[in-house]
């Protein structure tokens, strides 16, 4: 069988759990037997190819990446459907007669992949990692922070995520200060404003409609597929409380790595803490510096893995935060690196202030036998019992988290004795098996049974 995996974006320069997803996917179908092509794409923005489609190998995997600078995004709707991409896909897709289409993210190729998969009659699975399908940030995150159950009957609460993320990036008017500050009630005057006449054909008028409609347009599409997978029940049964059709199956993650015994500790204190992902807001890094600010000296270090340029005004107040604490920054590593860096971590904290789902980070803490510390946001809350594999504090809750680092260090040998108690069997291989039994299960028409 050969499959075309379509991913926002790839190894080597992105390698985050996407991006590690389709190459853990595509590798175990190649060892398993099947051909297995990715295709991926260049973020507008970033350095741009010679052409627009170019071919390269990674890991002896047959890579297509398509350049979107060629097509720069102009408006709203662009980043979910972009019609002008329809051509280059199509292409693409005949170049490699894939028996089978596995999307792994729709961004950068949009939803118009999907229209010409169809058109050739291709076989079309999905892989959801996060809420792109239904929400605007893809985060499920509403505009004042609170979680969000997904888009409501007049989706003012999309475009207040759409209002508040534009503040962001231009707080210099007095109307996006408004946005900014009072999102929910920019959000409502901006959907009245398009009804009046004047404005009824502008540009107001076309991004308000981009967001509205951006949900019911891209889940008319996923109506297209064959089966999605997720990889949490939470992830599932939130799309499908958002009006996805397609058959829902559920495939944990694997992850490989040795699931050697946790190293014993010659000593109780300090208590090694760790962080590892992407240094931002939405990850709870911060949380997590200031609630460990809070601890007494000298029980506890905190030890940061991620990339310090992702967003550098955000880093430079952690460092500032840090002074003098026990916090170190070690920026990145490869990922052949993940047992050695978990092993000499007590416990993984992952702060996350919005709904990770299953992220791999986690699973491979399991892995080696590292107890975790998870906010209680359910994509990763299905993984953990508490007090036999790790602990659970309240989300986004700086005071929540301090007392579970407290009650960490108060009895170090108590809680370091669940690393006894802390595993996760699931292969990369394993994954692959129960994926490749839903492509035979579309293509034969059975998804059903």
């Amino acid at each position: 069988m050969k499959v075309a995996l379509f991913v926002h974006c790839f190894f080597p320069d992105h390698f985050y759990g996407t991006e590690t997803y389709t190459l853990e996917l595509a590798r175990n179908l190649r060892e398993l037997g099947h051909e297995a092509v990715v295709v991926t794409a260049v973020f507008p923005g970033e350095p741009m190819k010679d052409k627009m489609v170019t071919y390269y190998e990674y890991e002896d995997i047959p890579v297509y990446c398509i350049d979107k600078n060629y097509l720069p995004d102009t408006r709203v709707k662009d980043g979910y459907y972009r019609p002008e991409m329809y051509g280059v896909l199509k292409d693409v897709l005949t170049d490699i007669k894939p028996d089978i289409v596995h999307v792994t993210h729709l961004i950068n190729h949009t939803a118009v992949l999907l229209d010409a998969a169809e058109d050739l009659a291709l076989p079309i699975v999905a892989s959801c990692t996060d809420f792109f399908g239904f929400c605007y940030n893809n985060k499920l995150e509403a505009a004042d922070g609170s979680l969000c159950s997904g888009p409501n009957r007049g989706r003012t609460n999309c475009l207040a995520c759409f209002l508040k993320a534009v503040a962001q990036f231009s707080p210099d008017t007095f109307s996006k200060r408004l946005a900014g500050k009072y999102p929910f009630i920019a959000a409502h005057a901006l959907n009245a404003l398009r009804r009046v006449p004047y404005f009824r054909k502008g540009k107001i008028a076309g991004i308000v409609l981009d967001v509205i409609r951006r949900p019911d347009l891209l889940l008319h599409r996923y109506s297209k597929y064959g089966a999605v997978i997720a990889a949490t029940k939470f992830l599932g049964d939130s799309y499908i409380a958002n009006g996805l059709t397609a058959p829902v199956h559920i495939i944990r993650f694997g992850v490989d790595l040795p699931r050697l015994p946790k190293k014993q500790k010659g000593k109780k204190l300090p208590v090694k803490l760790g962080f590892i992902g992407q240094i931002a807001a939405h990850k709870g890094t911060g949380l997590l510096v200031e609630a460990f600010c809070r601890l007494p000296e000298g029980a506890s270090e905190l030890h940061i893995y991620g990339p310090e340029d992702m967003s550098p005004e955000y880093f430079t107040r952690l460092k500032e935060k840090s002074a003098g604490r026990r916090i170190f920054y070690h920026g990145t590593f490869p990922k052949e690196k993940m047992a050695e860096v978990l092993s000499d971590m007590d416990f993984l904290c992952i702060p996350s202030i919005w709904y990770e789902n299953s992220p791999l980070v986690l699973l491979n803490a399991l892995a080696s036998h590292t107890p975790v510390i998870v906010s209680d946001v359910e994509g990763m809350t299905e993984f953990l019992e508490e007090g036999r594999n790790g602990y659970i504090f309240s989300r986004g809750g700086v005071d929540d988290l301090e007392r579970v680092l407290r009650r960490i260090i108060a009895d170090p040998e108590k809680a370091l004795a669940m690393t006894a108690t802390t595993e996760y069997a699931r292969t990369t291989r394993m994954m692959a098996e129960d994926v490749l039994a839903v492509y035979n299960a579309v293509i034969r028409g059975t998804v059903n049974e």
